[in-house]
């Protein structure tokens, strides 16, 4: 099992290992008080769904993070750790618009203009409570981006000797393994932001029709799987494979700006409303994501049958010789002979 063995890498890994257990912290206490003052026996609505579930994905979402940030340690791979970077300011985007989605639902809870019953116990006072901490969480999140920014910077001068010395020195060679890096790192960030678009809207968005409600909640295996095939079709080189793909992640792309569109539609709007900021961000985040991965990708095939294949595939050898998939950074040179399932630093 991999452990981090410089200073850097031990960095980034307590960096953002103190970051997750601070905000997870402060996020339990806000829905904490939150499900104290809410009226006993009073039935659920989409409102006070909206806390719960911002919890839920922020616990998901540093959690996610801390395993990506292992992956990236793990295979050396400078591209995934700019991402997590980036991944960092959607996250703090994210903790931004929770304040004011959050304000804007316990005024309604408080209030109800649609003649449903009070939610918030009378008297409580949760949002004097809770707005401190939901003003500190972007706070937090902002000053710990700016330190994971400065630790990659120093990865990126500690692994760049690495990649220097294990990928061959043909600069076009280069160029295409940093394009399949690019890709393989877009595709686990699309993952999540698919996933948390997703479950905000299955959660907390009313109004939606039996059938959109079944064929959104089979789009999360669907995607898992596609995504899977996405990194397995681009290292065995499959063109048919990755033409496929392609158009399914054109197909992604024709939903969110559906969705995006449909949040502002005046006969739909209402339905969105505890959310809508919300998934708005993460629908902006994924058609970006999409755009780049469907470039990447096209890309990742237009470079196929060019030598980049070997060096991404690596064979273990053992009794059945059984070939394993392998996204490594660290790879051997083939001009100096075959590659080696075992590599050294000479």
């Amino acid at each position: 099992m991999y452990r981090p063995n410089t200073k850097a890498t031990w960095a980034f890994m307590i960096t953002t290992t103190i970051q997750a257990a601070i905000v997870l912290a402060i996020e339990a206490y806000i829905f904490a008080k939150f499900q104290e003052s809410l009226e006993p026996g009073v039935k659920a609505t989409s409102e006070s769904k909206t806390i719960p579930t911002y919890l839920t994905l922020f616990i998901f979402g540093f959690l996610y993070q801390l395993v990506l940030v292992y992956d990236s340690l793990r295979l050396k791979n400078t591209i995934q750790v700019i991402g997590l970077c980036m991944y960092n300011g959607g996250m703090l985007i994210y903790a931004s618009i929770q304040y004011d989605q959050i304000h804007k639902v316990i005024n309604t809870l408080t209030n109800p203009t649609d003649g449903s019953p009070v939610q918030l116990i009378p008297g409580s006072d949760v949002w004097q409570d809770i707005q401190p901490y939901l003003t500190a969480v972007p706070v937090i999140i902002a000053f710990f981006t700016v330190v994971m920014s400065g630790i990659a910077w120093k990865l990126y001068d500690e692994f760049a000797w690495t990649i220097y010395k294990h990928i061959s020195a043909d600069l076009r060679m280069k160029r295409r393994f940093l394009t399949y890096q690019i890709y393989i790192a877009l595709l686990k960030f699309d993952f999540f932001f698919f996933l948390g678009f997703t479950v905000q809207f299955l959660v907390i968005v009313t109004g939606l029709a039996d059938a959109e409600y079944g064929l959104t909640i089979a789009a999360i295996p669907i995607t898992v799987l596609i995504l899977f095939m996405a990194a397995f079709w681009t290292r065995r080189e499959n063109k048919i494979g990755m033409i496929g793909t392609i158009f399914l992640f054109f197909c992604g792309l024709a939903y969110f700006i559906f969705k995006l569109a449909r949040m502002y539609q005046p006969s739909h709007e209402q339905n969105y409303l505890p959310v809508r900021k919300s998934l708005t961000s993460f629908a902006v985040i994924t058609i970006v994501l999409l755009v780049l991965t469907i470039v990447i990708a096209s890309v990742c095939t237009a470079n196929f049958d060019k030598g980049l294949k070997p060096h991404i595939m690596k064979r273990k050898i053992g009794d059945n010789e059984a070939e394993k998939m392998d996204n490594m950074t660290e790879l051997p040179d083939l001009k100096h002979g075959p590659v080696s399932s075992r590599m050294t630093i000479d």
